[in-house]
């Protein structure tokens, strides 16, 4: 298992957050508010620029009154977890089959020649960060990769390359399919069922 990096600065809640933990807590019935830690991880994570250090995981559990190690055992077993620090940018690409078969590997190389970053690193500048990942449950659109908390799906090389043009410069490109489809809906538009039913 890996070190859990400490920054040697206290963390904490902001008010804000704060009012976030309680209502989450609540959510569980008395004597069982350690159930609570998986919210108050991803919380404290979205508050410390998208990872957790060991300040993080020992605020959530004195938070919830349980031991150090409890916490530490959820925040390495689920991968959504960052415990080392990532770019602004966080950059999933999903390497499954259905992905690959349709082009991750593109997709990869655009992140080596035009970020110059491979798996598990980040850019010098900080803005991104590249892993890849198992299924990402996009698989008829694939190849996806999430960024932070939204999904980019049915990507090549140039649109790929448009999305990240569009997060270097500040902008938010458009979510989902970056081809003419709306959502999981075949190319070009439906090919069946084309005709209303006749009759009452």
């Amino acid at each position: 298992m890996s070190q859990v990096i400490e920054t040697g600065k206290a963390f904490e809640f902001t008010p804000e957050n704060t009012e976030k933990a309680k209502m989450y807590i609540a959510r569980y019935p008395e004597g069982r508010q350690q159930s609570a830690v998986m919210p108050l991880l991803d919380l404290a994570q979205r508050q410390h620029e998208n990872w957790l250090s060991r300040e993080c995981l020992e605020y959530v559990g004195n938070l919830l009154s349980v031991p150090y190690m409890r916490v530490l055992e959820v925040a390495t077993f689920y991968t959504m977890y960052n415990l080392k620090p990532v770019g602004k940018h966080f950059l999933q690409l999903c390497r499954t089959t259905p992905c690959w078969l349709r082009g991750s590997d593109d997709l990869e190389a655009v992140c080596k020649s035009k970020l110059g970053i491979g798996n598990g690193e980040t850019t010098e500048d900080g803005q991104f960060s590249l892993l890849e990942v198992e299924c990402l449950g996009a698989c008829v659109n694939a190849p996806v990769v999430q960024i932070n908390d939204d999904f980019y799906e049915d990507l090549d090389a140039e649109n790929f390359e448009v999305v990240l043009d569009a997060l270097a410069k500040g902008e938010t490109p458009a979510k989902g399919p970056q081809i003419d489809r709306v959502n999981s809906a075949p190319e070009g538009g439906a090919t069946t069922l084309l005709e209303k039913a006749g009759g009452a």
